[in-house]
Parts: structure tokens; sequence; C-alpha cells
């Protein structure tokens, strides 16, 4: 089991404890379970869908990276596959503040990255800041997505965002999370620049067609690839490195050990993600980056 969880792990109800403990002891723990997983936990300890995304969440903030707010915020997403997710706030040292990413992004990005299609729900320890809401907003769920948080009852994202602005208003159809493929093809040898590429190929940018993935090598060489995540709003937009970053902290690599990184991105774009990638892997520790166009 990952040093991590070790404290959160221990305050947990015995029943809980034995049904996560083959999940969390194997190496590569995904923080994910898949749908039979999450089906053999609750009927070992008993609990519905809400009640064990409630007791996730002492988990889910343990991949909380918050060296500036010191604010730890977990979030667990549940998806119309039956998958339970989990997400938490990163925040970067050196890097400006509106490069941080936070938990509900981190959760929905990180099941958007491991295929799932929609959600039905997101349960998170503290309230939704507006930037999230209207992240979620750019989901195909919509404004039916339900939003459940410790001592409130459950609500929809459409009570959190009453008169809600999204992408019907810019008489877009295309809705975050709902499959993608832009066809984008390029001759590669690098297995990098593959990676960067498929990402931008299922990136979400219907405003500004302006699509971009990137990919990252871990010091062990294991690949991370993440996609642009375009909102209606522009500003609660999440780049493509972010994406990336997400997956890898998630997946247990360490965000200040990435050997090398490449952007893959359409190079008659009207906007780059060039200077803010190059930037905030530099305040990581990682000046190997590279650029393809397409």
């Amino acid at each position: 089991m990952h040093p991590r969880f070790h404290t959160v792990y221990s305050e947990l109800p015995a029943a809980l404890q034995s049904a996560l403990r083959p999940y969390l002891d194997t190496p590569d723990f995904p923080a994910m379970f898949q749908a039979d997983q999450v089906a053999a936990i609750k009927q070992h300890c008993g609990l519905d869908d809400d009640a064990l995304a409630f007791a996730l969440l002492p988990l889910a903030a343990t991949y909380s990276l918050a060296t500036i707010s010191h604010f730890h915020v977990g979030a667990v997403a549940r998806g119309v596959s039956g998958n339970l997710y989990l997400g938490a706030n990163m925040e970067f040292g050196g890097a400006p503040l509106q490069q941080t990413v936070h938990a509900e992004q981190s959760v929905i990005t990180h099941a958007w990255l491991r295929g799932e299609t929609g959600l039905v729900s997101i349960t998170v320890n503290y309230t939704p800041c507006g930037h999230c809401r209207q992240f979620m907003n750019e989901l195909n769920s919509g404004t039916d997505l339900q939003i459940l948080q410790p001592g409130r009852a459950a609500a929809t994202l459409g009570d959190y965002l009453p008169y809600a602005f999204g992408p019907q208003d810019l008489e877009i159809n295309e809705r975050l999370m709902s499959p993608i493929d832009h066809g984008f093809q390029l001759t590669l040898d690098d297995e990098l620049a593959k990676a960067a590429l498929a990402a931008a190929n299922r990136s979400h940018a219907p405003y500004s067609n302006a699509h971009s993935g990137v990919a990252l090598e871990a010091e062990d060489g294991t690949l991370y690839a993440g996609r642009y995540a375009e909102n209606a709003a522009f500003n609660p937009s999440l780049p493509p490195l972010q994406a990336a970053l997400v997956l890898m902290n998630l997946s247990g690599g360490d965000c200040q050990k990435i050997r090398r990184a490449l952007l893959a991105e359409a190079q008659s774009a009207i906007l780059t993600q060039w200077d803010a990638t190059q930037a905030t892997l530099a305040a990581l520790g990682c000046q190997n980056v590279s650029r393809i166009t397409f």
C-alpha cells in the first residue's frame, strides 16, 4: 500500500478496510475502481453508491498537491459505466495560480482520460467554487449532474449554477467527455510524440479549434498523455499539460520527475499552449520540452 494511504486507511471502518485492501495493496493502483470492484466493495460493506463515494473522499484527498494553499480537496466521480474515479487539487510552486487544477477538474479529467464517456455524480469534500461549476457545465451530463458533499442534501449542477451559460449559448453541439476523434495524422517514430498526437485527436476545443495534447515521459520511462479541455467561458479551460499531470499524479507518478515532455498542437490555431507549457514544466524542473504541429 502506498504510504499516502496509511493514515486515512487506518481511520476507515473495519469492513471498508477489508474491502479496499486487495485494491490498495496493488503497486499500480490506478486511483479508480471498476464497476465490478465497486459492486464487490458495496456488497462487502453494505454501502450504497453515495455512501461509498463519501467514504472514499479521504483517500482521494491524499493525492492533493497543495504546496501553496495547504488546502486539501478530494473528489470522487461516478461514471455512467459504474466506475468510480478519484481526483484531487494540484498546485505548482513557481508557476502562476492560473496553472493550478481544482479537485473537480482533476476527477473529471481523470475519468475522461480513462475512457469514461459520461458522469452521473461528483462527490467532493468542499463546496465547488464558481470556476468548477462552470467547468462542469461543459460536460455532456449538463446541469443534471449530481453534486454531493458531506452535510448537504444532494443537488444538481443546475441547483449550483442557475441561469447557466454554456455551449448551447454559443450554438456548440460538442460536449466534454463525448467520444471524438479529430483524425489528425503525422508520420512519427517517437512514442512520446505519438501519445501527444493521440491526445490532441481526442481533445475538446470547439470554440477555438486549437486542438492540442501533451505527453510526459517520467524518469522510469512511463508515458502520461493529457488532452486540452476547453470551456464556453474560456477561463475555466484546462490545458493539456495539466491533464497529463493529473494522470501522472493519480497513477502514482512524481510530477517533479519528468524526463521530457512534448506538446502536439495545430499549426494554424488562433492560440497556442507552448509558452504556458514550457513555463509550468520549468517550474516543475523539466527543461526538455519539444513541440510538433499538425
